[in-house]
């Protein structure tokens, strides 16, 4: 009798399945339908009432995964702010329109830019000077854009730095100065005004017959140029659910974050708070009897194991190549080779036969060569990046022979890896 209760206690508990908890310490197997049943059967469940929502898919049973404890060769640990950021602490940006004064003749030219002769005027005259004749004519004034980020929470006095780019068809900001410049937001409220020396990496330097530039001249920056007059209202002590955006989608990561919050929160709080929404955003519930700040602050060092895709990204301007650690590329032949043509224009002088009437002509004569060098018929092979890069260093191409390679290796299929052409 006893052997019998047991192979059947045995029996029931086999064949239960283990559910994950939901954000509020319910089974997710027990959540109630809260919309219509999607495709394959997946219901989708509310949490939360009236301070917030918290979407739960239950229709893979709720399982609990264990994907922080398996291994591989792209798998990073890494913290979660490293990997995702709250969208309730984002930044917000300002821009502005002012001028740019002190430059040494490089500044705007006001038949071309009379936009800055009007700014010239207007500002005069808030300052109580006026022209003459109307017209201002410097060139030691360039009219510029003033953009920046306000980050979240800051506060009236703060300093933030800012970004100065030449609006006009100024040569150079070097050693100019922008004067007091209001910062709006889209809500067209001043939230920061800048002020101060414009610091610009780039040069310019132009003689009668030749013109030299490195860099990028026109723009610059203003380290703490720009005060905070205005803060952005926020209520993040009062939110009770959080929201993660992830900087790269990923479903396994995402899952990843859900699941290492909740393993804390359930020892922590003695229950889970986190469900992963989809491959970029993971949804947190705040529990009570804790600040958000501090809350927040216990699960952004968190440790989990954070994956990337197999990704090959190619800059063709300046022939970077970045190559994923999971890039793989199934074995092809390649046959690659510089083709060479070299057209001459040789034009030859005909004379005419002595003592005839015929004139000297110039009759066109063009030479075409081609020539294809270092022609190569290679296998190629991928199964890990060590082997790839070895391969393709002994084609012996240069960077823009590899992106063509790599461009001609995904029409044929044999790319494993997502392409990414900049």
């Amino acid at each position: 009798m006893i052997r019998r209760l047991l192979l059947a206690a045995i029996a029931v508990f086999g064949l239960q399945t283990a559910y994950a908890d939901g954000p509020d310490g319910v089974p997710a197997g027990q959540l109630k339908a809260g919309g219509n049943a999607i495709a394959g059967g997946n219901a989708v469940a509310e949490l939360g009432g009236g301070d917030g929502n918290f979407i739960a898919t239950s229709g893979d049973g709720g399982r609990q995964t264990t994907l922080n404890s398996g291994t591989g060769t792209n798998l990073v640990n890494v913290r979660i702010k490293d990997v995702a950021s709250l969208q309730e602490a984002r930044d917000n940006q300002v821009v502005g329109y002012g001028l740019v004064i002190g430059l040494n003749g490089s500044g705007d030219s006001l038949r071309n830019a009379p936009f800055t002769e009007q700014s010239i005027r207007a500002m005069l005259e808030n300052l109580g000077i006026a022209s003459e004749d109307g017209r201002a004519r410097v060139r030691n004034v360039a009219a510029v854009i003033v953009t920046a980020n306000l980050p979240a929470f800051v506060q009236a006095g703060a300093r933030i730095d800012i970004n100065v780019s030449s609006l006009g068809d100024a040569s150079s900001l070097a050693g100019g100065t922008l004067v007091m410049t209001p910062l709006k937001a889209p809500d067209g409220e001043i939230y920061a005004v800048a002020q101060g020396s414009v610091l610009v990496s780039g040069f310019s330097a132009q003689g009668k017959a030749e013109q030299v530039t490195q860099g990028v001249p026109t723009s610059g920056r203003v380290p703490n140029g720009a005060i905070v007059e205005r803060e952005v209202k926020a209520r993040f002590a009062d939110e009770n659910v959080l929201t993660l955006q992830l900087f790269n989608p990923d479903f396994s990561t995402s899952v990843r974050i859900a699941d290492a919050i909740n393993d804390y929160a359930r020892h922590r709080f003695g229950k889970r708070v986190a469900g992963e929404q989809d491959s970029r955003v993971v949804v947190i519930r705040k529990p009570e009897g804790v600040s958000t700040a501090r809350f927040y602050a216990e699960l952004e060092n968190l440790m989990i194991l954070s994956d990337t895709p197999a990704r090959v990204v190619v800059d063709e301007r300046t022939g970077t190549i970045v190559i994923g650690n999971e890039v793989k590329i199934s074995r092809v032949a390649i046959s690659h080779g510089t083709l060479t043509v070299r057209i001459t224009e040789q034009p030859r002088v005909v004379q005419p036969e002595p003592f005839s009437r015929g004139e000297t002509a110039v009759e066109d004569y063009t030479v075409i060569e081609t020539e294809r060098a270092d022609s190569k018929l290679a296998m190629l092979d991928g199964p890990d990046l060590q082997t790839l890069v070895a391969g393709l260093n002994r084609l012996g191409v240069k960077p823009d022979g590899i992106i063509a390679i790599l461009q001609g290796i995904k029409s044929a299929g044999a790319l494993q890896a997502d392409l990414v052409v900049q």
